[in-house]
């Protein structure tokens, strides 16, 4: 497969293949989010975006795993480095404080595994003064432990802060977090205490023309800031464990806040000592043309969480917020999984050799330019920060069949959201490979806006 050639072919989608696979995978496998049925074909060839089905469709895909696969399929500077290794048996062991070598000397081994990918996190959250990381296996637990960790810190403090549509992973504690969906909580035991206010879906607003509710009045201030105060508060600041955040709100609908709604959070919680989580497990490693999506804003984070683009799930730091007792957080395989801990270095490594992060500036600006010049009568709010990149359309049914009538010519997209579609190209695309997705795309658009025989049931992962 040449990548400067080729081009999506699609004979017809769902092919028998893939049926047969689904059908069987189905059999045994516990229902889950519901997922279009794209068969990747390991055996088959792949290279940066494109990919094959089992069927033989040559696929463009614009999800990069629901960004867990930063520079899409093969690339060549990662697989060389990850071909260059034998990989020891096992490649999994028991944890953050046991420890193996890869090589010599500790701090630049030939192979680089879970103490070199820590230091490569806590260089790119040194602006922020992290200096300490817990390894785990995702991102969900790299929430978990970060609200374990902030719970700890304020010792005794019982009350939380979210915001209205957020989604923070699916385990217990998480989903206490997450306001995007209720079937994501729906009948499970929650955390007490947590308090969800309005998420910014404006990002030129101020406090005078705030639309979401978080600033109710300009002379009022900020629902954050009113529930804190001490004469009119509610909540007791000393009672308040943390404050977590995306940066941008992912599967909420890619709602990219405001400075002042970022600026107000930050400058309440400096003022009242709380502790601030940034979610940074879609945002975050270069996807949003920066390393962190809070680079974007005014956000100090005290805690970052990532994972994705990581291989792992990480919570980032200060020492001092993590606990001095030993037990208190811990896992099987926290830290001990070299393959994906070299993966996660390996992937720093190329995305910052490469200069991808000008890469996804440009290319996210050329993807959102293409589509908004276009101008599709009934899509609205094009939007993005480098490659993360979203646009509306009028209802869930004609996204729906906006993202069947893509699959259906060979583009893989994501819906999120109400109604929104989220587009995320690995981060060494191609001013080609935008080109192709973007026409692509529009004649999909202009197809789903007359139901241009694209029916079916286009279930789509979220």
């Amino acid at each position: 497969m040449d990548r400067d050639t080729v081009e999506p072919a699609v004979e017809s989608f769902p092919g028998e293949r893939a049926d047969r696979w689904i059908d069987h995978h189905q059999q045994v496998a516990a229902p889950s989010t519901p997922s279009y049925e794209f068969v990747w074909d390991l055996t088959d060839e792949a290279v940066g975006p494109f990919c094959t089905d089992v069927d033989g469709n040559v696929l463009l895909d614009f999800t990069s795993h629901v960004a867990s696969a930063p520079l899409g399929y093969n690339n060549p500077t990662l697989r060389a480095r990850l071909d260059e290794f034998d990989l020891p048996n096992p490649s999994k062991f028991a944890g953050q404080n046991f420890y193996a070598a890869t090589g010599w000397p500790p701090d630049a081994p030939e192979v680089p595994g879970p103490a070199q990918l820590m230091d490569r996190l806590t260089e790119l959250t040194a602006p922020y003064g992290l200096d300490t990381v817990f390894l785990s296996n995702s991102g969900a637990e790299a929430i978990e432990n970060a609200i374990k960790i902030c719970y700890d810190r304020r010792s005794g403090a019982s009350q939380a802060i979210t915001f209205r549509g957020a989604f923070h992973g699916r385990t217990l504690g998480a989903l206490s977090l997450n306001r995007s969906k209720a079937v994501h909580r729906r009948h499970f035991p929650e955390i007490a205490g947590v308090h969800a206010l309005p998420y910014c879906r404006d990002r030129t607003c101020t406090a005078s023309t705030c639309g979401c509710g978080f600033f109710p009045t300009e002379e009022d201030g900020s629902l954050l800031d009113g529930m804190l105060d001490s004469d009119g508060g509610h909540l007791d600041p000393a009672d308040l464990a943390y404050v977590i955040v995306e940066p941008i709100q992912g599967e909420g609908g890619y709602r990219f806040p405001s400075d002042e709604f970022a600026a107000e959070i930050q400058r309440v919680c400096e003022r009242h000592d709380v502790l601030l989580i940034a979610d940074e497990i879609q945002t975050g490693l270069g996807r949003t043309g920066e390393w962190w999506g809070s680079d974007h804003y005014a956000f100090e984070p005290d805690v970052i969480t990532s994972a994705k683009a990581l291989q792992v799930g990480a919570t980032i730091s200060r020492r001092d917020v993590f606990p001095d007792e030993q037990g208190r957080i811990s896992s099987t395989w926290g830290g001990g999984d070299v393959f994906a801990a070299m993966q996660g270095a390996l992937i720093l490594d190329t995305i910052a050799e490469e200069g991808l992060l000008a890469n996804v500036r440009e290319r996210g600006e050329q993807l959102r330019d293409r589509l908004r010049e276009a101008d599709p009568g009934h899509v609205t709010n094009v939007r993005g920060a480098g490659l993360m990149v979203a646009l509306d359309l009028p209802s869930r049914e004609v996204l729906d069949r906006t993202i069947r009538a893509a699959l259906e010519r060979g583009l893989l997209t994501l819906g999120c959201g109400r109604r929104s579609m989220r587009l995320l190209p690995p981060l060494d695309v191609t001013e080609r490979e935008v080109d192709l997705a973007a026409d692509l795309l529009l004649a999909a658009i202009d197809d789903a806006s007359t139901d241009g025989g694209t029916g079916g049931d286009p279930t789509t992962v979220i």
